[in-house]
């Protein structure tokens, strides 16, 4: 919709109609957190009870109804779509309309509200990650890139090298351009990159700062033929595993691997289909997944549309298994063993060194701590804002507090929490 939006400034307003899924996704003041996060101006309406969706007849998301200026539905259609093919029928109506003097040409404009917390050095980190005392910030909604040092206490960080001009674009080289950079995988002097919205992996060579493209084409994988020239589609976060890159490829429902010395990409977990079932790699289904870690044989990652934490084996010939999760609409906060506990959206997870997954319960604005030996899942902290990135320091946590706008330091021994001050 945004390439509709720039293509007919003058003669086509967008409305976006929020019905949530989630509970906390019907929440207003979340609603305009998301629309700041991604860069949406135009108006949203929050169709929290479903009153719009029953209107229209809506059963999917995401679904299109297109009205024209009399205020007539010309037709609607339900899943995902290109700006490509609705381009023919925006030309006639335009022509149709103008031609009866119907078409009023004026560019609308629609200031965003402000940010519940102002931005300030970050705004909206994604991920974070640590390699002893190295940490590098996605800081999501700047376009960068930001790599540091941290003082032996994990409260301050010295910034070191900050990699991308600061807008969205998708260039290589020491003047390199992200959009929306989320995972993040440090190796020797390489940190990769998901470039989640240039739907590609990058690496940045930590010694230069340049920038180049590993895997992806820029553009989103649709087509057999876009995936014939090696699209990608939302990479949402990256692990390493004996040289080997993993990817949560949060657009598709799937786990993919790559090798960095030839680039070669291939599915190794998941099929297209949306949906939380156990079984070997190849026929397991996900749901989109926004969370990857390892140890030495096996991926866990959080599918979020589940509520899930699962596991992978790194072996192609392995299976999917799942620890807490039940169902695309099964979730909640609760604690407990197995099928006993709820997460809401869980959108990141690291492994502590003594097995444990940390998790970054995103809806509920906690971290919470899962055994994957004994399935148990416990909160450990609240308070926090839609968290959405966890790194394992050796006696404290990182987490970046996306919609605070910060990363926050959170002490194993007691769960108190500080700002981490970056300098």
């Amino acid at each position: 919709m945004r390439e509709l939006e720039q293509r007919y400034p003058d003669v086509l307003t967008v409305i976006g109609v929020h019905s949530g899924k989630f509970r906390t996704e019907r929440d207003t003041a979340r609603i305009r957190e998301a629309a700041l996060r991604l860069g949406n101006t135009h108006p949203i309406v929050n169709d929290r009870q479903f009153r719009i969706w029953r209107s229209y007849a809506v059963n999917a998301w995401p679904t299109l109804a297109v009205v024209d200026p009399t205020g007539r539905v010309v037709g609607t259609h339900a899943g995902e779509f290109t700006a490509a093919g609705l381009v023919p029928l925006i030309e006639r109506m335009i022509e149709m309309f103008s031609r009866e003097g119907l078409l009023e040409r004026r560019p609308m404009h629609f200031p965003p509200d402000p940010p519940a917390i102002a931005p300030a050095l970050l705004r909206y980190p994604g991920k974070v990650a640590l390699d002893g005392d190295r940490l590098a910030i996605a800081d999501t909604g700047h376009h960068r890139v930001i790599v540091a040092r941290l003082a032996p206490d994990g409260k301050r960080a010295t910034i070191e090298r900050v990699v991308g001009r600061g807008e969205a674009g998708f260039d290589d080289g020491v003047d390199g351009t992200f959009n929306a950079p989320q995972g993040l995988a440090f190796r020797g002097d390489l940190l990769y990159v998901a470039d989640s919205e240039n739907h590609a992996v990058r690496a940045v060579d930590l010694s230069t700062g340049a920038i180049h493209t590993v895997a992806g084409t820029g553009r989103q994988l649709r087509t057999r033929a876009d995936q014939q020239a090696g699209a990608m589609s939302s990479p949402w976060d990256v692990t390493m595993v004996h040289g080997t890159l993993y990817i949560a490829m949060a657009g598709i429902h799937q786990l993919w691997s790559l090798d960095p010395r030839t680039r070669t990409t291939r599915v190794h977990s998941g099929t297209f289909r949306e949906d939380i079932a156990d079984a070997p790699n190849d026929s397991a289904a996900l749901a989109q997944p926004m969370g990857i870690t390892s140890d030495a044989h096996r991926l866990y990652f959080v599918d979020a549309e589940s509520s899930a934490v699962r596991w992978s084996d790194t072996d192609p010939d392995g299976k999917v298994g799942t620890i807490i999760g039940t169902g695309l609409y099964d979730f909640g906060d609760r604690d407990g063993v197995g099928d006993a506990a709820l997460a809401q959206h869980p959108q990141g997870i690291a492994r502590h060194p003594d097995g444990r997954l940390l998790v970054a319960d995103s809806y509920n604005d906690a971290l919470k701590w899962v055994d994957p030996a004994t399935r148990a899942a416990t909160t450990w902290v609240r308070g926090l804002h839609e968290p959405s990135g966890v790194a394992c320091g050796p006696a404290w946590a990182l987490v970046a507090d996306t919609n605070a706008h910060r990363i926050v330091r959170v002490a194993y021994d007691s769960g108190e929490m500080q700002e981490v001050d970056i300098a």
